[in-house]
């Protein structure tokens, strides 16, 4: 029996739930709701960094999951529903967004991150009201969001891997589900449990009461909330129905966002009105414009973030060139005054680039002044066991003045160095200059923190067990070498790198028990005779080569490799959006700085069949990156 009167006031409504997810349909039909389920198709790539708070981004994906359900069933019919209900449901710890995990790796490390820990669960919520008026679809919309504190035991590691092969994390925000197995992992939880569990039922009916009962205008509080940016992202109406929303993916390079005014498009009228709220704003004033909200362009959101995102980027370079995350990892908080003084710099303008860091979730600002977020002790303390410093470092000192000769590159058709940096490519760390040690060093650094990021599921992409020696050709530093050691404890591996890198790699050797497995090799792969092994490594390396040199090479790994040997092949490749944007994005680099290519899945896997490996398999690392395992066919 609905809940009468407050669910109640929706029982003569056509009311659509835009959700797959059978928790939101059991908690909504249980307190008598009647509702459709149409599973949404909104796909879930805001950039998170976009939003001030975790919540804003909760909320907005909960608007644009109803907003796309209403628009579709509304073209396909040209009836809308009378109320479209989205949500969205996230997990937060130190700054960090927790959505679904993409497998059993990822949920591995949400979890580990949990542990011990008390988290937050926002659901955000878009109540959606659609009405059809000369057979174009209006909205208002009316949103809120719940957030839980959830407490963690101190998960031991045969608890967590027992947990994960179970299943059960792999559809759950923040790899959980409280009302199931993941109950066993939770001390106590202050709010809502069923906010936890995917809707808060009671913050609902609260605003049910405040649309269906409105207070006296005289009653009514006005308050000035943040505004969110509306995307317009609707599909084409004449998509086959079917699928959920699929599981963020987490590259913080893809942003959509959308503007305000007085007639920005798709932005849903508010049922309370918000004073000093743009968007109401632009209710009063739609009269004023020459175009109706439908015939207005789209907001070019996504464009403006790319014009602009030059300006993030160099925001966190510089605050990681003024080792801002170092001081704030030994002493916090700080206030900006005290910051300020120990960089040496204005503090007008360090307080700005503060509040930058804050707004983009790699600083937490408190009244007692500014610390590090997880994310920030990780990634962004220059000594930090799985620094991107100096990968950042390299981006600002190098990268950045190769890509503003990008220009030059594409209409010359040439690289770029001597012109950005006053020298070859294959010149840049050859001479003795200190400064170039420096330099050396510091792509060293980079590659080492890069490297690490994927190691391990680069070693575990394919059980290797059965190789007892390794080849790893620019191994570099060993990163992904040492990574193969602590997997397979029987493994011998060889880096091979040229001498001048070779000088510098005893600054990163491991010192566990590993250690003993490892062997630091100087020599060239293209002149060198290669090191004898079961199993070759060239792992992101094809694709700063130019053709002829990939076929010299792979025809240099064929001939040392023995029947039955294999070759493991890393690399980004073409084939799918999230890494075909990131693949694309490093084809740019090889444009300014070398005269490599990005290839395609397809085009790999004949690379190596060309040169002998002709039983290929490949295997999909992160978001990102192919791993590609080749067997040398018998002669």
């Amino acid at each position: 029996m609905a809940l009468c009167p407050v669910v109640g006031k929706l029982l003569h409504k056509r009311v659509v739930l835009a959700s797959a997810s059978p928790r939101r349909r059991e908690i909504l039909s249980n307190a008598g709701v009647r509702f459709e389920v149409v599973p949404s198709r909104f796909k879930e790539k805001l950039n998170k960094a976009s939003f001030s708070a975790p919540y804003a981004y909760a909320v907005e994906t909960a608007k644009q999951k109803a907003l796309d359900v209403a628009s579709r069933m509304h073209q396909k019919d040209l009836r809308a529903p009378d109320v479209v209900i989205g949500a969205d449901t996230i997990v937060t710890v130190g700054g960090l967004i927790l959505e679904k995990p993409v497998d059993k790796q990822d949920a591995y490390r949400m979890l580990s991150s949990l542990s011990g820990k008390e988290h937050s669960v926002f659901t955000g919520v878009a109540i959606v009201h659609c009405y059809s008026r000369d057979g174009q679809l209006d909205t208002d919309i009316s949103e809120f969001y719940e957030e839980t504190k959830v407490k963690f035991s101190e998960l031991s590691e045969e608890l967590l891997w027992e947990y994960i092969h179970s299943g059960e994390p792999m559809d759950k925000a923040g790899g959980y589900g409280i009302q199931a197995l993941g109950g066993m992992l939770v001390e106590y939880i202050h709010g809502d449990f069923l906010n936890v569990v995917g809707f808060p039922l009671n913050h609902f009916c609260k605003k049910l009461a405040e649309l269906y009962y409105p207070p006296k205008p005289e009653d009514v509080q006005r308050v000035k909330h943040d505004s969110i940016p509306t995307v317009d992202t609707f599909e084409n109406p004449s998509d086959v129905e079917g699928g959920g929303s699929e599981p963020a993916q987490r590259n913080p390079g893809s942003g959509e966002g959308e503007g305000w005014g007085p007639c920005a498009p798709g932005a849903g009228g508010s049922l309370v009105e918000a004073e000093g709220d743009p968007r109401a704003r632009g209710t009063k004033e739609a009269a004023k414009c020459n175009r109706t909200a439908e015939t207005l362009p789209p907001f070019p959101a996504d464009l403006l973030e790319l014009i602009e995102g030059f300006k993030a980027s160099k925001a966190l370079f510089t605050a990681c060139k003024l080792k801002v995350f170092d001081l704030l990892r030994d002493v916090a908080p700080q206030k900006a005054v005290d910051i300020a003084g120990n960089v040496d710099a204005s503090l007008y303008k360090t307080e700005r680039l503060l509040d930058f860091c804050t707004a983009v979730g790699i600083l937490e600002k408190t009244e007692q002044g500014y610390s590090n977020t997880e994310l920030a002790n990780l990634y962004l303390v220059s000594d930090s066991e799985d620094s991107l410093h100096s990968f950042i470092m390299r981006n600002n000192d190098h990268t950045w003045n190769l890509f503003t000769h990008l220009e030059f590159a594409i209409q010359e058709g040439t690289s770029q160095p001597r012109r950005a940096l006053g020298k070859e490519a294959e010149d840049l760390f050859q001479d003795s200059h200190p400064q170039s040690k420096e330099t050396q060093l510091q792509f060293m650094r980079a590659m080492h923190g890069l490297t690490r990021l994927t190691a391990h599921q680069v070693a575990t992409a394919f059980n290797l067990s059965w190789f007892t020696s390794a080849c790893d050709l620019g191994g570099c530093t060993g990163a992904l070498a040492c990574k193969l050691a602590q997997e397979y404890p029987h493994l011998q591996v060889t880096v091979l790198d040229l001498p001048n890198v070779m000088e510098h790699a005893s600054c990163f050797q491991p010192h566990g028990p590993e250690a003993a497995q490892i062997s630091f090799v100087s020599g060239d792969f293209f002149r060198d005779s290669l090191p004898r092994a079961d199993l070759y490594i060239l792992s992101r390396i094809l694709h700063d080569l130019p053709d002829d040199r990939v076929h010299d090479l792979l025809s240099r790994v064929s001939g040392s490799s023995k029947p039955g040997g294999s070759l493991l092949l890393v690399e980004a490749v073409l084939d799918d959006e999230q890494a075909a944007r990131v693949s694309l994005m490093q084809s740019l680099n090889t444009l300014v700085q070398t005269q490599g290519r990005q290839r395609s899945r397809g085009e790999y896997r004949r690379l190596l069949q060309q040169h002998g490996f002709c039983d290929v398999q490949v295997a999909r690392v992160g978001d990102t990156l192919d791993v590609f395992l080749g067997t040398r066919a018998a002669p």
